[in-house]
């Protein structure tokens, strides 16, 4: 209810708990692109965007889906699935020039150990400079060698592991061999883009050899 002739309604967003705005103002401010990092119970999505006049552009983005195209086959909503969509994100952003950004978590508590940090972590490992605090980063949780710990001690012939465990057995994935298959489907990831640059460098050059045969 109104609580004064100088009462002001909240926007919209503000009012669903779904943007700060003062703290949107104080990231545009700044003039750097902002590292949006968002979860949901089954999917990530890590995004870098910058503050346009006529609204947000999109630098580069990416979600824990396109993660099956390099072989994932664990859950896209756990702390390695974040942290492999924030490496991804951050190569597609390195790609495109993208050098630096600031962390937008939104309304989210900034919990140690979160998908949100574990994203960030990601990004940081493309090579993209975001302020951070280390203390936030729980590198033993990247890898899910928390998930292989805690599978290991309920055992593999247990009730509770066939149900705790469904998804990554549906997929043929044993939770102790995460850390595992999490390097080798990060391998893939940096590897796919080092074949881009690659194939990149080899246009350039082709371009660079006809103009030359142009202008002799």
């Amino acid at each position: 209810m109104a609580r004064g002739s100088r009462y002001r309604v909240a926007p919209r967003r503000r009012r669903k708990g779904k943007t700060d705005y003062r703290a949107r103002k104080a990231l545009v401010l700044y003039g750097k692109p902002r590292l949006v990092a968002r979860s949901t119970i089954k999917n990530f999505v890590a995004q870098i965007i910058a503050a346009k006049p006529l609204g947000d552009e999109v630098l580069a983005s990416a979600h824990s889906r396109e993660l099956r195209k390099f072989g994932w086959q664990a859950p896209l909503g756990n702390v390695p699935a974040a942290y492999l969509t924030g490496l991804l994100c951050g190569l597609k952003a390195k790609a495109k020039g993208v050098e630096a950004a600031n962390l937008d978590i939104g309304l989210a508590a900034p919990s140690r150990g979160s998908r949100i940090f574990a994203a960030l972590s990601g990004v940081l490992d493309a090579g993209v400079e975001v302020p951070h605090d280390e203390e936030k980063i729980v590198k033993e949780r990247l890898k899910g060698e928390h998930i292989a710990k805690y599978a290991k001690s309920l055992g593999s012939g247990s009730e509770v592991y066939a149900a705790k465990f469904s998804k990554y057995l549906e997929q043929k994935l044993a939770p102790e061999k995460l850390p595992e298959h999490f390097a080798k489907v990060k391998a893939g990831i940096i590897d796919s883009f080092k074949q881009g640059a690659k194939m990149d460098e080899k246009k350039t050059a082709k371009k660079a050899v006809k103009k030359r045969a142009k202008k002799a």
